[in-house]
Order: C-alpha cells, then sequence, then structure tokens
C-alpha cells in the first residue's frame, strides 16, 4: 500500500484505550489520516482479512486472546466539527459526543444537549442509535458518510439509517465517518443548563469513575434491564474482579484487575439468572469483540463458570 498515509500497528494493546481495560491485543490496528486514506486502504486490502471497527472503546468489551486481523480505529482525521446554517452541525464520527453536545450549546442549537449523558463517540452512537434522557439519535440526525468494505464512498440520509431501539440497518460493515445534525435555535445558557442537568444525573447515578462498559444490556420491550438484575438478586453480584455496579446495576465495572473473561462470565451470569427468575432475556448492549484464551468458552457457556457467584457488597 504505497500511498497510505495512516499508522498501522502490530499486536496493539485495546486494554490501554478500551474503559473495562481488559482484554489482548489488536494483530494489527490501523489509524487512517482521513476518509480517503481510509477507502484507499480498504480497497486494497485483500479479501478474507477480518475487520473490526471501534471508537472510544466506552461499550466494548474485548475477550482476553485478542482481536485476530484488522481493527480500524479513526482518530484526529475524524475529528473536525462545523457549525453549518440552518441550526446543523456537521462532525467527523470520532468526535466524542459530549464534545458534540458542547460545540451544539455554544453556538445556540438546540436538540443535542442529551449527548452529554453518552460517553462515547458519535460513530458508535450512529451504529447502535444512541440515546439518553428520552432522546436518540434518530431524532437529529440528518444524514451521516460512510465507507463499505470495498472502499467506497455512500452519502446516507437519515432514512437510509434504518433506527430502531439501539440498532441501525446500515450493514455491519459500513464505517462511518461523518455525520450532519439538525437542531433548532436556542440559547446557549439554557442548553448548558440542560447539559449540566443531565451531567448531574449521571454522576448522581452511574458508577461513571469505575472502569466499566456503561449500560451492559437493552431492556426488553416492556421492562428495564436494570430492575431485572437487581430483582434476580444480582446487585453486588461478582465474579473474580468483576462486580455488578451496586449504585446502578445495569452496569459492570472492572474493580480488581478484571480479565476480560470474568467481565463476560459477570455478564452471563447475570443473564441466566434474570431468564430463571423473570423468564426474560436480557441481549447484550455492551459489544464484545475477539477470541477468548485457547481452550477457554465464550458466549452463554460461560454463564456454568459463575454459578457460584455470589453478592459481594465490599
Amino acid at each position: 500500500m504505497p500511498e497510505l498515509r495512516g499508522r498501522l500497528t502490530a499486536n496493539a494493546a485495546l486494554a490501554d484505550i478500551t474503559w473495562f481495560r481488559v482484554g489482548g491485543p489488536a494483530q494489527v490496528l490501523f489509524s487512517p489520516a482521513d476518509e480517503a486514506d481510509l477507502a484507499y486502504f480498504l480497497q486494497t486490502l485483500p479479501d478474507g482479512i477480518p475487520i473490526n471497527v471501534i471508537g472510544l472503546g466506552s461499550n466494548l468489551l474485548v475477550r482476553d486472546g485478542g482481536v485476530p486481523g484488522i481493527v480500524i480505529r479513526l482518530g484526529r482525521g475524524f475529528g473536525e466539527i462545523n457549525v453549518e446554517p440552518g441550526n446543523k452541525l456537521t462532525t467527523g464520527t470520532a468526535v466524542p459526543d459530549v464534545k458534540v453536545a458542547r460545540a451544539a450549546a455554544e453556538a445556540g442549537i438546540r436538540g443535542l444537549a442529551f449527548y452529554r449523558g453518552i460517553p462515547g463517540s458519535i460513530g458508535g452512537a450512529l451504529r447502535m442509535n444512541a440515546g439518553a434522557h428520552g432522546r436518540e439519535t434518530k431524532d437529529c440526525l440528518a444524514g451521516a458518510r460512510a465507507v463499505d468494505l470495498d472502499g467506497n464512498i455512500h452519502v446516507l440520509s437519515a432514512a437510509d439509517m434504518g433506527f430502531t431501539y439501539r440498532h441501525c440497518s446500515v450493514p455491519d460493515g459500513w464505517i462511518f465517518t461523518a455525520a450532519t445534525f439538525q437542531g433548532t435555535a436556542g440559547e446557549p445558557t439554557e442548553i448548558l443548563k440542560e447539559m449540566d442537568e443531565v451531567a448531574e444525573y449521571r454522576e448522581k447515578n452511574q458508577p461513571i469513575k469505575e472502569r466499566t462498559g456503561g449500560s451492559t444490556f437493552r431492556n426488553p420491550p416492556g421492562h428495564s434491564a436494570w430492575k431485572l438484575v437487581d430483582e434476580a438478586g444480582c446487585r453486588g453480584l461478582r465474579v473474580g474482579g468483576a462486580k455488578v455496579s451496586d449504585m446502578h446495576c445495569n452496569f459492570l465495572i472492572n474493580d480488581r484487575q478484571a480479565t476480560g473473561e470474568e467481565v463476560e462470565t459477570l455478564g452471563e451470569t447475570v443473564r441466566a439468572r434474570v431468564k430463571s427468575q423473570s423468564g426474560v432475556r436480557l441481549d447484550w448492549e455492551i459489544i464484545r469483540l475477539g477470541v477468548p484464551t485457547p481452550g477457554r468458552p465464550i458466549g452463554e457457556a460461560l454463564a456454568a463458570e459463575g454459578a457460584d457467584a455470589r453478592a459481594d457488597q465490599s
């Protein structure tokens, strides 16, 4: 790839750039210089090499065996924010959600303050239709840009995204590179006040100072995931160095140098107990990536590993 301008790193430590601080390395980590560099890389890459994309690592659990193939992480070349006429904001997908909320507030654009409560980047917000405090990405997105695995660039409307709860229907292999948001006119001081209220709520109700992956399970139809976890007796449940948060039991935390397997085992143990207690199946909201330590199980098979786990209030 003689024209490549981005950075390739072999055996890159993903635990250093994910919020859980667990898991093995990426076989190759690629940070493209910009959208054109990303397109060139994908056009030139030989077929059959696995590709995964990560953002800030806030809702990501990397398994201990690492991630084979290529892991793509967008960086500075995808970090611009531009205010557009008509109360619009265009941003690269590596920009943290909170920074977008702040830029919108400073520009007097109402409707994006909820991003103050989402600990991720805009790329993840697009992929998962991220939301908080009564609003979702679908409520304010005007359009997006993406590069597919053949290096073709696509311009997408909001309707093209196919948003549903914590999901979009854009093919999994497409990599979002930019987004345009539509807001309404507002007073910066009032918008900043709304953001402060969102931040205060998070600080009081979520373990934001812990090593965590954020909200662990999606809310099943008609239920709150945290209530189901609590009713199943899982508040404070521990597997090794991983624990269900006492503050908000839809959060798993790494408070004692957990491994990736311990975090996943805890999550699967919670899922099994909720299913047994209520009959409701919880689905992971956190993305689990990579392979286990050789010879070790993954997924639902780990529930048996945590069968004897006990609540730990220490």
